[in-house]
């Protein structure tokens, strides 16, 4: 049995939309940063070391685009009758199972890059010290929905303790 599998047939995943918007900021994010350190190196040193920096570089984001496909289809989340189930990590993996009569707070946050490709964040504290779980890159109704489910289970559970 795997680890990392949860014991329902299918982890949800997340938005299209996520793996846009996360390929998009290693693009925007990498490739100034390369552009700066390739005119920096090309004033103060040779023209011929910035432009071995600009191939190593382009290598590199092209090589953290392409990751960015793998750490998108590892994130997953699944709802199980007493618990959810979060998956995650590329090299580092990890699986996450909150009860829903621990949650105390769920919220959903969107920041203005997220909001642009439709995408919000779900994160749920639980009553454990220090036991926080998040899901990226949800589309907004079903992040809302989501929060709502949670909230109402939490609360349904939560009854008995």
């Amino acid at each position: 049995m795997d680890t990392f599998a949860a014991p329902v047939d299918v982890f949800k995943p997340l938005s299209p939309n996520y793996l846009r918007m996360k390929r998009l900021m290693v693009l925007l994010v990498w490739g100034i940063e390369l552009v700066a350190a390739v005119v920096a190196l090309g004033f103060a040193y040779r023209w011929w070391a910035a432009g071995a920096l600009a191939v190593v570089g382009l290598g590199w984001i092209f090589y953290r685009w392409h990751r960015q496909g793998r750490v998108y289809r590892i994130w997953g989340y699944a709802e199980r009758e007493t618990d959810l189930y979060i998956r995650e990590g590329l090299w580092q993996r990890r699986l996450t199972v909150v009860p829903y009569g621990r949650m105390q707070v769920v919220t959903v946050n969107s920041g203005p890059i997220e909001r642009k490709y439709g995408l919000a964040t779900v994160t749920l504290e639980t009553a454990s010290s220090g036991t926080d779980a998040t899901i990226p890159g949800l589309p907004v109704a079903e992040a809302d929905a989501l929060r709502e489910r949670l909230s109402e289970l939490g609360e349904q559970q939560a009854v008995g303790l």
